[in-house]
This record gives C-alpha cells, structure tokens and sequence, in this order.
C-alpha cells in the first residue's frame, strides 16, 4: 500500500535561537476549523532558504506530511487529514501531530511504499 506524502503551505514568522544549528524558526498555519497552531524546529525541515535573526518575517515554506485521508467537509471543501510526525517527529508547541487542513493548503505531494 503506498503513502502520500505533501507539503503544508506555512508561515515562518520569527527567528527563535541559533542553537542547534541552522537554528530553530517560529511557524504556524491555520487549521480547515481556523485554529492556529504554532511549531517551533530547525529551520531546514521547512525552508530552502539560508534564515537567521535579520531575515524578514514572515515567509513561505512547507511542513512535509503524510496524508491520512482526503474527503469533503459539510461545506463540500476538499479536507486532508494529515500527519506531521511521520518521518521527521514534527509536533506544535501543544504536542500536537495530527491536524485536518483545507487540501488547497497542501503544497505537493507524492507516493511511496
């Protein structure tokens, strides 16, 4: 059975230590119910870009997960129900790995075994 995997579409909103390097960055993204959920991690898993202290926030980036499901809400938006700890160990500041976004939020995706 294969996997899907994507990116969600976050906001990196501020520069939070140089240690560990590359150092750690804030980032948040809202949820399909409007709640933000806020990360706090190396700045690697997220951006492709060289971040430190003086960049300019926010900016883009994209939190990698595994697509649970995919269905429709009862307002008929496509949903995913997404996993960020799978492969990288990625939870909000709350703990939290398991989150049901908008599918427009998911950036790229991809299967594996």
């Amino acid at each position: 059975m294969s996997k899907e995997h994507a990116e969600i579409d976050i906001s990196i909103t501020r520069w939070v230590d140089d240690e560990p390097q590359p150092g750690i960055i804030e980032f948040e993204f809202d949820d399909r119910f409007g709640r933000k959920w806020k990360f706090h991690e190396k700045q690697a898993l997220v951006s492709g870009e060289w971040l430190d202290a003086k960049s300019t926030y926010p900016r883009k980036g994209g939190l990698r997960c595994l697509v649970l499901s995919r269905s429709c809400d009862e307002e008929g938006r496509l949903i995913a129900e997404v996993d960020t700890d799978d492969g990288w160990l990625v939870e909000s500041l709350e703990g939290t790995c398991r989150f049901e976004v908008l599918a427009s939020q998911l950036l790229s995706g991809d299967q594996s075994d």
